[in-house]
């Protein structure tokens, strides 16, 4: 087997506080990997500036300037994590055998790198970073993240306990990824919808190293929402079966009422009604909401519009580019 050329992609928004303190951790892990016969001397970091508001595409080119081992592509707008992080995967399978994705903050440990990499060289084509611990996180994330991966799991998505974007993939992995056309990304549960063989490798993540996450509460709730919605229709069957049973329940009560008015026992009931509308207005409210988020997914997806658009790179014969071809 020839040694395999590696590009690492890190998905960058707004962080040019902390890429000069990573950045050198990414290079250094490259270079030692290349030292030990692991990779190719082509190997490369690739950075993905998803339309960041700050520095952080001047500061990737500055990088790319000091060293050939730092690549750049810049998207046309912020496009959202999964998008940018799509299209480094997407640049990255013209020139790589083989990627790794991880986040920018210093937070995964890169050290893991090894051992997906002996994995792949064992054959496996995807090859999963899972935390084995969540001690670093707060009592309401680690409780969160951990009731999200359960709920995942309840409705029937395919997703990795205690994955997130951190992960090896081969060319191969990588060309059935491009097969999917979904607009609606959630990466964690397509990668595993590809196939092939694939392994899990267990790491510690530590602090973020600096900058502040920019994954607040509001949009840690929209993306599990979109990952659910995006996977499977569970939710919807689960409103039909709703709907089914509070008809029965509906039915037994109109019974319930007329065996009462034909005996002559009417009583008004004022709080009764009411109570039984604003139940019933409340679950008509959320069925429809749910369904309209699916409705609108099933807008989005008939649009066809492009998940990325690349405004500049430092990668020859990339710029321009527009999704994956």
């Amino acid at each position: 087997m020839e040694t395999p050329i590696l590009y690492i992609v890190i998905p960058c928004y707004n962080e040019q506080e902390v890429l000069p303190v990573t950045s050198g951790m990414f290079l250094a892990k490259l270079r030692q990997l290349e030292g030990e016969g692991a990779i190719s001397e082509k190997s490369r970091v690739l950075f993905v500036n998803d339309g960041s508001k700050d520095r952080t595409w001047e500061v990737i080119q500055g990088l790319c300037e000091q060293d050939e081992h730092f690549q750049g592509v810049c998207l046309s707008r912020n496009r959202g994590h999964q998008n940018a992080l799509l299209a480094g995967l997407m640049t990255a399978r013209r020139h790589a055998d083989v990627t790794i994705s991880i986040d920018c903050d210093g937070q995964d440990d890169i050290n893991a790198m090894d051992e997906m990499l002996r994995e792949y060289a064992a054959g496996c084509d995807v090859v999963y970073g899972v935390r084995s611990k969540r001690d670093t996180d707060t009592w309401f994330k680690r409780t969160t993240a951990q009731g999200f991966y359960k709920v995942m799991s309840a409705l029937g998505a395919d997703t990795v306990y205690n994955h997130a974007d951190y992960r090896l993939m081969s060319r191969r992995a990588l060309d059935g990824l491009a097969q999917f056309g979904e607009v609606n990304l959630f990466l964690r549960g397509l990668v595993p919808l590809v196939g092939y063989r694939s392994s899990s490798v267990y790491y510690e993540r530590a602090e973020r190293l600096a900058g502040e996450s920019h994954y607040p509460l509001k949009k840690m709730l929209a993306f599990a929402f979109d990952g659910i919605t995006s996977l499977s229709i569970k939710p919807i069957r689960i409103i039909t079966a709703l709907g089914f049973f509070i008809s029965i329940v509906s039915v037994i009560g109109i019974l319930w009422v007329l065996i009462t008015h034909l005996v002559g026992f009417t009583v008004s009931g004022w709080s009764s009604m009411l109570c039984a509308i604003f139940f019933m207005g409340g679950v008509q409210l959320l069925c429809l909401g749910v369904i309209g988020e699916y409705v609108g997914k099933i807008y989005n997806e008939t649009k066809r519009r492009p998940r990325f658009i690349i405004r500049e790179t430092t990668l020859e014969g990339d710029e321009g580019a527009v999704d994956h071809e």
